[in-house]
């Protein structure tokens, strides 16, 4: 157990003290636009995120189509209210508190993986798994690299995701995407602006849709080959047995992340449920009923301990903002969270 205590995070609201004020009317107009069966009041988060932590959202909604997507912003806009896109929920750290808002989960609803010759239309909703699964069968090589990522393509878009020596910026052509104003747009490759675990998607906050990918004939015992090469030594490296968001920090230049943390003598250090992987000291996990605020100190003391010993400063692929998120009815706000390594939020 963790015995530092100085400058500890503390949620000023857990699961049963829900901080909910979504107006009546505006939780009506968000529901007729998908429909009661995909429709959700209070709904617990951490049963959407692999974290597997995190309080209630006010509203949970499952759109299958653009027009859906475009009217509930529509609608948050106009009523001020908070929204933010959830993908397959990983990487993702939702406060204890909840969410006073709208969240969007498309990856069950919006999920089509189109073949077109050599090149993959995708919807944002799509799992990368899914999408490597479609390029093997079309015996088109390219998306090897991730197979393995639990994520969904617009997450992958947003984060410019990167496994094993592959990135999506190798693959993407073109991507759609509605800003924050309600605008369908296309942009192409050269205007992404992709970085390392960054776009322009990201920097302003447009919500991803659909993306074409570029891939190439190859041959399709070579491309499972490396598949079921890069799955072994995440099955074998990875504390793929417990709920976590994945590699939690980003790699410091002429540095290995994990290997700082263990040589900082961090190993299984836990704070709360919350722990450094005993199997891969750059993954944190939820070792046993963690909450978020336990997962949060636990990240601070890392990041502090490891500066100290060493002085790197360890940046988290995960996104960390820990003023608690109050509705402003004068400033829209959205929170694109896009439930992949690398590409998540912490909300509150």
């Amino acid at each position: 157990m963790c015995k530092c205590q100085r400058d500890r995070y503390k949620d000023p609201a857990t699961e049963n003290e829900k901080v909910i004020n979504l107006r009546e009317e505006v939780i009506k107009r968000l529901e007729q636009t998908v429909g009661n069966d995909q429709f959700l009041r209070n709904e617990p988060m951490k049963k959407h995120i692999t974290f597997r932590v995190g309080g209630p959202a006010a509203c949970f909604l499952m759109p299958s189509t653009k027009e859906q997507i475009e009217e509930i912003v529509h609608i948050c806009q106009e009523e001020k209210t908070p929204c933010f896109i959830l993908g397959n929920g990983s990487n993702l750290l939702v406060s204890d508190q909840g969410y006073d808002g709208a969240v969007l989960q498309i990856y069950k609803n919006m999920n089509q993986v189109a073949v077109n010759g050599e090149q993959l239309q995708v919807q944002a909703g799509a799992l990368l798994s899914t999408i490597a699964r479609k390029a093997l069968d079309a015996g088109l090589t390219g998306m090897e690299f991730a197979a393995g990522i639990p994520g969904t393509l617009g997450g992958a878009v947003v984060m410019n995701a990167g496994a094993y020596g592959g990135e999506m910026k190798d693959i993407l052509e073109s991507v759609t995407v509605l800003t924050p104003k309600g605008e369908q747009k296309k942009l192409y490759k050269e205007e992404l602006q992709l970085g390392y675990r960054t776009s322009v998607v990201k920097e302003k906050g447009y919500i991803v849709l659909e993306a074409v990918l570029n891939l190439t004939k190859g041959d399709p015992e070579a491309i499972k080959s490396r598949m079921d090469e890069l799955k072994e030594q995440r099955v074998t490296k990875q504390p793929l047995e417990y709920p976590s968001a994945g590699s939690t920090f980003k790699r410091p230049e002429g540095y290995f992340a994990g290997k700082l943390i263990q040589d900082a003598g961090l190993r299984g250090y836990q704070v709360g449920g919350a722990q450094v992987s005993e199997k891969h000291c750059g993954f944190v996990i939820n070792k046993e009923n963690a909450t978020a605020t336990d997962v949060v100190n636990l990240i601070h003391d890392v990041q502090r301990i490891v500066y100290e010993k060493f002085q790197v400063q360890l940046d988290t692929e995960v996104e960390i903002s820990w003023g608690i998120l109050k509705r402003k009815r004068s400033n829209m706000r959205f929170v694109i969270v896009t439930g992949m390594s690398g590409a998540g939020k912490v909300l509150h």
